[in-house]
């Protein structure tokens, strides 16, 4: 059985590189280029230049990472879907101890140290930064006050994932891995996975950058 098509009015997912970036910024709104003209570290310039610019390509929840951006729109409310970009690598014990509940470090544990351990890692990390974003709270919350239950990627590539907090409210969503990124998704409500704006592939062979390391000041 092939797998249903998302739904139509559903979410869209969009995620841009640094190349995608005009060479030069008359694209960006007066007070844009007022906020860019404040940021002094090449970093924070390229990050804000591409949450802007994937923005402006599809409004809702947007994230970046290593040189990528992606944004999620939504249908619904605002604050009713937060999605996050993270980059498949190592993350300390210390790391595991101090940010993920005891059940998600039990989940870990199974894992095979190495890729399959550093995927579920950063997997869960990430499902927490998307379901703090619809909650509004961001990393000022304890991440511990939430639980990530992933489940394994269908054919389609995205699989779901249910973020349970203290309160008892879940948060359902869907996450994928494109190439050495994942890709996670928080919603209020449940909805079908979000289909792709532009090239579904781009991410997928992504090599990520870390550009601003040649130049950390812009002067």
């Amino acid at each position: 059985m092939q797998p249903r098509p998302a739904d139509p009015g559903g979410h869209r997912w969009l995620a841009l590189g640094e190349e995608a970036l005009p060479p030069q910024e008359q694209w960006l709104t007066p007070g844009e280029a007022a906020i860019l003209a404040r940021l002094r570290y090449t970093k924070r310039r390229t990050e804000f230049l591409l949450r802007r610019l994937v923005t402006k390509h599809a409004v809702a929840s947007v994230t970046d990472c290593a040189g990528w951006a992606i944004c999620v729109t939504s249908p619904m409310e605002p604050l009713a879907v937060g999605c996050d970009l993270e980059l498949v690598e190592p993350r300390s014990p210390g790391f595991v101890d101090d940010f993920l509940t005891t059940t998600e470090q039990r989940l870990v544990g199974l894992c095979v140290a190495g890729e399959e351990r550093d995927a579920v890692v950063n997997l869960i990390w990430s499902a927490k930064e998307s379901a703090l974003k619809v909650l509004g709270t961001g990393l000022r919350r304890d991440t511990r006050t939430l639980d990530v239950t992933p489940a394994p990627p269908r054919g389609d590539g995205w699989g779901t994932l249910a973020v349970r907090a203290v309160e008892g409210t879940v948060f359902p969503g869907w996450w994928r891995r494109e190439g050495r990124f994942l890709v996670t998704i928080a919603t209020r409500v449940a909805a079908p996975p979000p289909a792709a704006l532009g090239d579904p592939g781009a991410l997928a062979a992504a090599v990520p950058r870390h550009s601003w390391l040649d130049r950390p000041l812009y002067l």
